[in-house]
């Protein structure tokens, strides 16, 4: 599967209007991988903001928009961002009759390749400053923890909660994420928040848990999954939301949000970093 994907080798971009530049990467790999063979313990949204569209209309003049993409969690396939971000490129020289027509070919090109729900919104720059301001997560940074790191290798029994303390309910934000691209080994960083109502999770295991990812290889959906599904096993709280936020690569950023709260959906937050 990975030799066909785009990511890593010499790029031709296109210059019309291309679909067939998506490529979609089942979500059952990973899955499978964490355990995630019966059912899905969570729900959830990635949303991916895309800072460099743009089309001409039908007198040739330039468009240019932020895109809003909110791919739903149990869409067969994530679309992989390279091929997004070319799959995009190929609107530049394109003529549209509208914006809304814009919107149609995306919602048709998209759903396709994810094959399952897609919502889309397409924003002028002002449009999106008043509706997606610059603002931080709520909860208490673990950052300045004084803790000793002695290892940057994924490791889940780094985890630990303690059943005899009271049980909480509170909001854990860490800005220490660092994970490294599944293809490319090219870095990718990102602010996490951990919501969750249970037995208290002892904060320096989760940095130190969080910090481990630092080398690890995989696709932004595919970390914030683990992490879920490692703090599920671990530290088994009642309730829980892991909703990542990461920088954008390529005029793309993607931020996976997986809860198993019934109706808790994520507003798009988007972070001093994007």
């Amino acid at each position: 599967m990975t030799n066909d994907i785009p990511l890593g080798k010499e790029t031709r971009y296109p210059e019309q209007y291309d679909p067939s530049q998506l490529f979609p990467v089942a979500r059952h790999i990973k899955r499978d991988e964490i355990g995630l063979l019966e059912g899905l313990p969570f729900t959830g949204s990635d949303i991916w903001n895309a800072y460099e569209m743009s089309w001409l209309d039908m007198k040739g003049k330039p468009q240019v928009a932020i895109g809003v993409f909110k791919f739903a969690y149990d869409t067969e396939n994530i679309v992989e961002s390279k091929s997004f971000k070319l799959y995009l490129n190929s609107f530049n020289q394109s003529r549209f009759e509208s914006w809304q027509q814009v919107e149609s070919v995306l919602l048709k090109d998209l759903s396709h390749s994810a094959n399952g729900d897609v919502s889309i919104e397409l924003l002028t720059l002002e449009q999106y400053q008043q509706t997606y301001p610059v603002q931080p997560f709520v909860g208490s940074c673990i950052d300045e923890l004084d803790i000793e790191i002695s290892t940057y290798d994924y490791d889940a029994n780094l985890l630990k909660n303690d059943a005899n303390k009271i049980h909480v309910e509170e909001s854990l934000v860490s800005h220490l994420l660092k994970s490294n691209c599944l293809i490319t080994n090219q870095p990718d960083w990102a602010s996490v928040m951990i919501e969750y109502k249970g037995a208290q999770i002892d904060r320096e295991a989760l940095l130190k848990y969080l910090i481990s990812f630092r080398t690890h290889n995989e696709f932004h959906e595919q970390c914030v999954e683990r992490i879920f599904t490692d703090l599920m096993k671990h530290c088994q709280p009642q309730e829980l939301t892991v909703y990542a936020r990461y920088t954008r690569r390529g005029g793309l950023d993607i931020n996976p949000f997986r809860t198993n709260v019934a109706g808790k959906t994520p507003e798009n937050t988007r972070l001093s970093r994007q």
